[in-house]
């Protein structure tokens, strides 16, 4: 239980500089995109334990703070975790709704922020790939982009499996979650490359865990790409 009221610093501690830094990522992933609106957006990482889904986690609590209607989506269909995350059942989700087993609106779940549902893995499918990529996600995305301002998805690492890659030229932009004295160089250099080739559209890049000596906390910064 401790552990997910640290995920989500954003709910339980706003005024908190790391909850000012989430905000800081969304305002920048709002002025990124110029001429049309962030609708779909995807956050992955290089690999495991980087920080990716208390990232998303928090991001989409602060999009539902500033006043949009928000849908969280797990699409780590492999090693899902939103569910833990914000106290959920997992027993379906995503993948109901993409095999038509259930309507959108049957599967998502409430969270204690107003604005922001949740749709979690649902059961783990024996091809993860081939459903992301299938005609029903992209039913799925007409819909949640109806009922919703902002999808956000968390996704697999990309440099684990495909599906952050087939899922990435389906979104109106990715962010990539890194982590300071973790992630290796050549590893975030070849996760751009696969999303780049896969024309996924980079918005920027979250560097976290990053010390500060001064007064020993950790912070989130956004980078353009």
């Amino acid at each position: 239980m401790q552990s997910t009221r640290r995920k989500l610093i954003t709910k339980l501690n706003p005024r908190s500089p790391i909850s000012e830094q989430y905000r800081t990522i969304r305002t920048n992933i709002e002025f990124s995109s110029v001429d049309e609106e962030i609708r779909t957006l995807m956050v992955t990482s290089s690999g495991p334990g980087e920080g990716k889904s208390t990232t998303t986690a928090n991001l989409a609590v602060v999009f539902a703070q500033q006043g949009k209607r928000v849908l969280l989506v797990d699409a780590d269909l492999r090693k899902p975790t939103v569910h833990y995350t914000f106290g959920i059942t997992n027993t379906f989700g995503l993948t109901n709704v993409l095999t038509r087993q259930m309507e959108l609106k049957d599967a998502v779940k409430t969270s204690n922020e107003e604005l922001l549902h949740i749709l979690p893995s649902g059961p783990i499918p024996p091809n993860p790939s081939e459903q992301l990529s299938s005609k029903g996600m992209k039913e799925f995305l007409e819909a949640a982009k109806d009922a919703y301002d902002l999808v956000i998805f968390d996704t697999p690492p990309v440099l684990a499996v495909t599906d952050a890659q087939v899922l990435s030229n389906q979104c109106d932009g990715t962010v990539l979650v890194i982590s300071s004295g973790k992630t290796e160089t050549e590893a975030a250099a070849k996760t751009k490359e696969l999303l780049e080739g896969a024309n996924g559209r980079i918005l920027g890049v979250v560097l976290n865990n990053k010390k500060f000596a001064k007064n020993n906390s950790y912070y989130y910064y956004y980078g353009a790409n």
